[in-house]
């Protein structure tokens, strides 16, 4: 791993914080604040609930500041979740209000020299520099044409206060993306990344799963997929390992000879379970998505049901054909893994370094 250490920014004291939409936005944080403290910067994070706690195992050395979330409420049902959203905004506002209060009182009584917001619109200071991190340019919703527009407008008027966008994939048309994060138009001072990504690709691993379920993203979905898999996998043939995306709550069940159930793994467990696993099925979660790439793993995508962002993104990967998708609503374990044995998977190949990620925070440090 580079050393960026340097006196012109080694002691800079950065302030790091994720949207507690699901844990993928505190997971693909990791590897940005491993990146910092190897510079030599002072890293504080501000979380609260599970994305604390997450981010509490993985730094234990370092300080964690209380901030609410957004707290956004779910539909239990697929078709109500973008309907569900829209009643939110207003709660959505509220909160960014509020955070850029927290932060004027943060920087004075901290020190904060700098920000790194990934999809947190308040969080943007004239005094310090502030990035912005996000991978939906462009917002995904069930309404599409003109509530899209009217959302790019309102998700612009934000990123804009920001002194950086940065977004997790690559400028070219080999993406991870598609149209979220390549629109037409981009906002100003707006960086593409590269995969953003906490695990590390090792080879000769030996195969010690045939399926690993990663059950992720916000309730009550979350416990419905893990419903279904529970239901169902007990019947297969197979050696398989769930995790079912609950940190803070430590939990591990051999549910059936050869089932186990856990209900979090840190990044190295995780990373490890991953490359001794034939197969993974998980959400399609941007980070999740990110992480399937790094290590070139086959996989299963049951994307949330209502969430248009992996709905878009469950259909542009499966048609690349990086990824078998499914809909939940027509979830069969037994079906589903025999569909993917017959589809052919393509490995998503980029010729730009999958930690180009590491350089971009080099420069926003010299700055």
């Amino acid at each position: 791993m580079l050393n960026y250490l340097s006196t012109s920014y080694a002691s800079k004291k950065i302030l790091v914080v994720p949207l507690d939409w699901g844990l993928g936005h505190a997971t693909r944080d990791i590897p940005l604040i491993y990146e910092l403290l190897n510079a030599g910067c002072e890293v504080v994070i501000a979380a609260e609930g599970k994305h604390a706690a997450l981010l509490q195992q993985e730094f234990p050395q370092l300080t964690i500041l209380p901030l609410p979330g957004y707290r956004i409420q779910y539909a239990q049902k697929g078709w109500f979740f973008g309907i569900k959203i829209i009643q939110q905004i207003p709660k959505i506002l509220r909160s960014i209000k509020y955070e850029q209060q927290w932060l004027k009182e943060t920087v004075k009584t901290h020190g904060i020299q700098a920000v790194i917001s990934d999809n947190r619109f308040g969080l943007y200071h004239p005094d310090i520099p502030c990035v912005f991190i996000s991978h939906q340019l462009l917002i995904k919703t069930p309404f599409g044409g003109v509530t899209e527009r009217i959302l790019q407008r309102l998700n612009y008027k934000y990123i804009r206060r920001y002194n950086a966008c940065w977004v997790p994939d690559y400028a070219d048309d080999n993406n991870l993306s598609g149209i979220l994060a390549h629109p037409a138009q981009l906002p100003p001072h707006t960086t593409y990344i590269g995969c953003l990504s906490r695990f590390k690709r090792k080879d000769g691993v030996t195969q010690l799963y045939d399926l690993l379920v990663l059950i992720s993203g916000p309730e009550p979905q979350r416990s419905n997929l893990e419903k279904l898999i529970l239901e169902q996998v007990k019947e297969l043939p197979l050696k398989v390992l769930i995790v079912s995306g609950q940190p803070g709550t430590p939990k591990r069940e051999q549910i059936a000879p050869n089932v186990l159930q856990v209900n979090h793994l840190n990044a190295q467990e995780l990373n490890e379970a991953m490359l001794a696993s034939g197969m993974v099925l998980s959400r399609s979660g941007y980070t999740t998505l990110m992480d399937l790439v790094k290590l070139d793993k086959k996989a299963i995508l049951v994307p949330t049901p209502g969430q248009s962002e992996q709905v878009y993104l469950g259909e542009y990967l499966m048609e690349k054909g990086y990824f078998y998708s499914l809909p939940q609503e027509r979830f069969d374990l037994r079906s589903a893994l025999e569909a993917a044995a017959s589809f052919s998977f393509r490995s998503f190949q980029h010729e730009q370094d999958m930690e180009q990620y590491k350089d971009v925070i080099h420069k926003f440090l010299m700055n």
